[in-house]
């Protein structure tokens, strides 16, 4: 694969077909070539020059929603008979987001240049899949790139939900867990301490519950560097793994879809990206064992992911779609049966984005079920760890005042 080469920016002043003076901006791989494109655009240049990076510039990224938002504007705009390289050049200089911006117009001067739209996004692999750019290259080849581009927008709005809702999903349980530990720190740091002084002048012996929280707070005042440094290098520790060890990823993904709730979640949001992916590539007219390979990186989870690439190979042997599903053991009954029906029917796309919408429907309501159990469960676990250290603090004054009475 060859080398690809970082479009520049260029500012330009000069003069349009009619002799009035205009000016501009422009990406490009060299000023030749920017020239070339301006003097096809009927441009009779005075000058051209790099433009200057700003130092103060805050640094952008682009975020799969950003392409999500694109893809929605560039099919509304085709579809209402915008030119793809004049679409390119509204989104593009009308975005927000600089780096999207320099994105946009770096894929418009490719297309200027004569790429089509499905070669100049294989280029920038970062931020456009092997799956969209396959739908765009089968849209353009059929010559019906604004519905491909209508079923890719709604495929990624649909993906980008998904991803939401699990990120919600999971993003309580570790609130829980976080809070929990704060909270419990703090006091043990700064309250237990205050306590301690005062049943120094008791001269009694403390209940063995007040003892053994007094004792986890001198251990954390003088030991909290042992503390943080494991959780500091836990997290450390899993964040690597989780980047470099597929073995590890593997025992993960298995593990959290063994998990109540959280694991139901993943399972049905697994099926459904499944199922939306292999709807919209079959509706474009991939063929099926090369949309599996597709499919397989989509479904968010090694084990799924790695069933499907099984199934693939079961296919190209010439295994049908129901059989292999049936074979994997993976999926529930109902789709393999909406699946076969969409075999035998030959409306396969249209029965597994019935399946899609069912379980996105299923794993919305879970994840409502799930934020309305976890607040009161918050409140709890919260309650259990300041009152039991209050109660802890406070058990010796019960105590001295049941002596005394």
């Amino acid at each position: 694969m060859a080398e690809q080469v970082e479009q520049i920016d260029f500012i330009w002043e000069g003069k349009d077909k009619t002799g009035n003076k205009t000016k501009g901006e422009i990406s490009s791989k060299s000023e030749t070539i920017a020239r070339t494109e301006l003097k096809r655009m009927g441009i009779r240049l005075k000058k051209i020059k790099k433009k200057p990076k700003s130092r103060f510039k805050s640094k952008s990224t682009i975020t799969t929603k950003d392409i999500a938002i694109f893809s929605r504007q560039l099919a509304t705009m085709l579809e209402a008979g915008v030119p793809l390289v004049q679409s390119f050049d509204i989104i593009g200089k009308g975005h927000e987001n600089a780096a999207m911006q320099d994105l946009l117009l770096g894929i418009k001067a490719d297309i200027e240049g004569g790429d089509t739209l499905a070669e100049a996004l294989n280029k920038r692999p970062i931020y456009f899949d092997e799956l969209f750019c396959n739908l765009v290259e089968a849209g353009e080849q059929a010559g019906v790139l604004e519905t491909l581009l209508d079923k890719i927008a709604t495929y990624k709005e649909k993906t980008e939900s998904m991803k939401a809702k699990i990120k919600k999903a999971l993003t309580y349980p570790a609130a829980v867990l976080v809070v929990a530990f704060i909270v419990t720190t703090i006091l043990l740091l700064f309250v237990v301490p205050v306590f301690e002084e005062l049943f120094q002048g008791f001269g009694a012996d403390l209940p063995a519950f007040t003892q053994f929280v007094i004792g986890l707070s001198e251990w954390l005042q003088e030991y909290w560097y042992i503390l943080f440094g494991a959780i500091g290098g836990i997290i450390y520790g899993f964040l690597f793994f989780k980047r470099r060890s597929r073995k590890f990823n593997h025992f993960l993904d298995k593990a959290l879809l063994k998990l109540p709730i959280v694991g139901l979640i993943l399972n049905k949001s697994a099926i459904a990206r499944f199922a939306r992916t292999l709807s919209t590539m079959s509706a474009a007219g991939v063929p099926l064992v090369e949309a599996l390979e597709s499919v397989a990186g989509a479904t968010g989870n090694i084990v799924y992911s790695e069933t499907v690439l099984k199934m693939r190979e079961d296919v190209a042997t010439g295994q049908r779609l129901q059989f292999a599903m049936q074979q994997a053991k993976l999926f529930p009954h109902m789709v393999v049966q909406m699946v076969a029906i969409g075999e035998e029917s030959g409306s396969i796309d249209s029965m597994l984005s019935k399946v899609a919408d069912f379980y996105e429907e299923e794993v919305d309501n879970l994840v409502d079920n799930l934020s309305s159990l976890m607040e009161p469960l918050i409140m709890a676990v919260l309650g259990v760890l300041v009152g039991g250290l209050i109660v802890a603090m406070y058990l010796p004054i019960f105590k001295m005042g049941a002596a005394v009475g």
